[in-house]
């Protein structure tokens, strides 16, 4: 099975990215991989922040590896928080304060619609690829549901009436962004091996 580093240190990220991949590739976290740090996001665009982790991933270890930066883009908010969404309400990462100031920014509005974006960036045989996934919904007006994490609570995709916090993993994945990219990176990795295959 083909071994591919995530440039993450959020379990969350890793179980949501190998249930959407299957058993196809194995995914590693940093922590698995026995590399203890944290990379920072310093880039103005989600493209430019995954590339940063898979490429000092890359460096680190020499191994084909992956990163990748997910943002959630309100329209009401002119995008934010955007690429900010995991520090919007500060450094320390706290999403009960981010989803509190999304809530607070929006008010009333009845203009709710988001998206929530995710890039992977892939370092395969020194090369790099990237791959977007894309999941349009809505900001409910309160939090609902315990699953999940980060905005999951206060995010509906469009084609349901609940947030991502009140579905299970596999209805989850029937929506999500972060399952539609890695859909990409395997669907690339399925064709790149068929070719080697062939020659």
């Amino acid at each position: 099975m083909t071994r591919l580093i995530f440039a993450t240190n959020n379990r969350h990220k890793v179980e949501e990215i190998q249930a959407a991949i299957g058993h196809i590739l194995e995914v590693v976290s940093l922590k698995d991989a026995g590399i203890d740090i944290d990379i920072p996001e310093p880039f103005d665009t989600l493209e430019e922040n995954a590339r940063e982790k898979s490429r000092v991933i890359h460096q680190l270890t020499g191994q084909d590896c992956f990163g990748e930066d997910t943002g959630l883009e309100t329209d009401a908010l002119d995008g934010e928080p955007g690429v900010k969404s995991a520090r919007y309400a500060g450094e320390d990462k706290d999403f009960g304060a981010n989803i509190d100031k999304l809530l607070g920014g929006l008010g009333t509005t009845k203009h709710r619609s988001a998206r929530f974006r995710t890039v992977i960036s892939l370092v395969w045989q020194g090369r790099d690829y990237l791959f977007e996934g894309i999941c349009e919904g809505r900001i409910t007006t309160e939090r609902h549901g315990q699953q999940g994490f980060g905005y999951d609570p206060v995010f509906v995709p469009d084609g349901s009436t609940r947030t991502f916090a009140e579905m299970g993993m596999e209805e989850k994945n029937g929506y999500s962004h972060r399952k539609k990219a890695a859909d990409k990176l395997v669907l690339f990795l399925q064709q790149y091996h068929q070719q080697a295959s062939k020659q």
